[in-house]
């Protein structure tokens, strides 16, 4: 499972917002950028089809369900960017992220907090 772009963010506003039709979706979306109606309810007619949403008819609407977790989905989209870019390499892509950004002192805490607690499960 691989939503496009513009599929993850029809999927970030439901997560976000709960259960929803594609007037509150596409509304969500027309504040950072310029989408239309159909397009929103085209892709989200897609999504149905791909299984990503579940669709309930309450009256005259259709409601709209993530079937997908963000969670899921957001290990499913790091799994295969590690395994396509860092030749599945974990390592590779830690070193890569914090040797090009500003990590500041408390998130490198965090890193080694969970480092240690990877290191103890290990052992």
């Amino acid at each position: 499972m691989k939503p496009t772009d513009s599929e993850l963010e029809i999927l970030q506003v439901i997560w976000a917002k709960g259960p929803s039709t594609v007037r509150q979706v596409n509304e969500e979306l027309s504040r950072s950028k310029e989408v239309g109606y159909t397009t929103t309810l085209k892709l989200m007619q897609i999504m149905h089809e791909k299984n990503l949403l579940s669709r309930t008819e309450e009256g005259r609407y259709h409601i709209y369900t993530a079937l997908v977790t963000e969670g899921d989905t957001r290990q499913n989209l790091l799994d295969r960017f590690v395994e396509t870019t860092f030749r599945g390499s974990a390592a590779q892509l830690v070193m890569q992220a914090l040797g090009n950004s500003k990590t500041s002192k408390e998130e490198l805490d965090e890193i080694q907090k969970l480092i240690d607690q990877l290191s103890k499960k290990s052992s």
